[in-house]
């Protein structure tokens, strides 16, 4: 590639950050001038609790009647959260028995929200994780010891470390992409040291986020996530239990019909797709793969872009960058090419990690409904077979 057609790539292009990566500024805990939506948040654990979230919501008249117009980003997005923790509530609340329409009161609102956010009205990671969290110590960093959520479904020790663990990974992945970002921008313009500093960089960052990712058994039970934490995320698209999907009552543009989105799952998160992009990990069309290019709607659109942004650095003859680069060097600079391998095997480490994971707080366990069942994940996908392949395809990076 000639280095003067390089336009190198940015992270504040896209609105992430090198110190916390893809999370926003500190979240907003609540919406100005709304109490019935602030209520209802703060409410929805004990209703949940007492299966009154249907009763309660059937009887608002309107919980958001109009958008302000003095609103920021930042407002729509805290919304968002409220407004999918309090409808997946609805859906789910009876084991086994879910609501198949939502209530205009809910669905207008979330739909009209979903839209200016370009995400579709259902629970993704972006209102479950990113956008789902506060310092209980705001002059200390984002770290597991002062980290909270927001917003809970039944709240509880073990919802709340499951998904703080996956928000500390998320800052940890700040570095990472920057020292991901420096190590394509030094390979597109010939500059092995900014190479190797960038693969460094990015491998220690990943380190750190495998380590997190191993804490996740210290306080999340697996059958108290498969039982109490799990029921609540999944969506309305290859439900064994909602097969022709969710009503969204009196939304226009849905016109009564049923509509089908995934459930939350990590799968919505970006990281691993910008180390696959990144790195060059190639993976043979499968199912899996179907499922996460599907996924990429639900993330946020500059998330979304980034990702694609990655995947078209090439050398030209169709191989990533950043693989490319290192591979070419293998025989005169193999501490590039050690670097490199140090990061894949880190990635291969972190999804070995999530297979077990997988196995033992979903797959494992006893299934006793429909509404959550072991054999496919909370985006509604079968998936043991499949992660094991895509394992093994980031391992395969760096045989040749």
């Amino acid at each position: 590639m000639n280095s003067h057609e390089f336009q190198p790539l940015s992270l504040a292009d896209f609105g992430i950050s090198s110190e916390r990566g893809f999370l926003p500024s500190d979240p907003c805990g609540s919406l100005p001038d709304c109490p019935a939506l602030n209520h209802l948040s703060h409410e929805l654990p004990k209703l949940l609790s007492a299966r009154q979230v249907r009763q309660f919501i059937d009887k608002q008249p309107a919980l958001l009647p109009s958008i302000p117009s003095t609103w920021r980003e930042d407002d729509y997005r805290t919304a968002m959260r409220i407004l999918s923790f309090a409808s997946h509530a609805y859906v789910w609340e009876t084991p086994g028995q879910p609501a198949a329409k939502v209530l205009s009161q809910l669905a207008r609102p979330w739909h009209e929200i979903a839209q200016k956010l370009g995400r579709p009205p259902v629970l993704s990671y972006a209102s479950y994780a990113l956008d789902n969290w506060r310092r209980l110590d705001s002059t200390k960093p984002i770290q597991l010891d002062n980290i909270v959520l927001l917003q809970n479904f039944l709240g509880g020790l073990d919802e709340e470390w499951f998904v703080v663990v996956h928000i500390q990974i998320e800052y940890q992945a700040g570095p990472s992409l920057e020292g991901l970002l420096r190590a394509i921008n030094g390979a597109a313009t010939g500059k092995d040291d900014e190479v190797l500093l960038g693969l460094q960089a990015l491998a220690s960052a990943q380190t750190a986020m495998r380590d997190t990712l191993l804490r996740m058994k210290e306080r999340c039970d697996p059958y108290v996530y498969y039982t109490r934490v799990r029921p609540y995320i999944h969506g309305w698209k290859n439900s064994p239990s909602l097969p022709n999907g969710l009503i969204y009552d009196k939304v226009e543009a849905y016109a009564q019909q049923p509509q089908q989105f995934r459930g939350e799952t990590g799968a919505q998160s970006s990281i691993v797709p910008c180390f696959d992009a990144g790195l060059g990990i190639h993976h043979a069309p499968d199912p899996l793969t179907v499922y996460l290019q599907e996924m990429r709607e639900y993330m946020p659109p500059q998330h979304r872009a980034f990702i694609e942004a990655l995947e078209s650095k090439t050398n030209g003859q169709g191989r990533a960058l950043l693989s490319g680069y290192v591979h070419d060097r293998r025989q005169h600079h193999p501490g590039l090419w050690s670097a490199y391998c140090t990061c894949v095997d880190l990635l291969a480490q972190f999804r070995e990690i999530h297979i077990g994971y997988a196995d033992s707080y979903i797959h494992r366990q006893h299934q006793t409904s429909a509404t959550n069942p072991t054999a496919v994940g909370t985006g509604g996908t079968p998936f043991m077979t499949y992660l094991q392949k895509h394992l093994d395809e980031t391992r395969q990076a760096i045989v040749a």
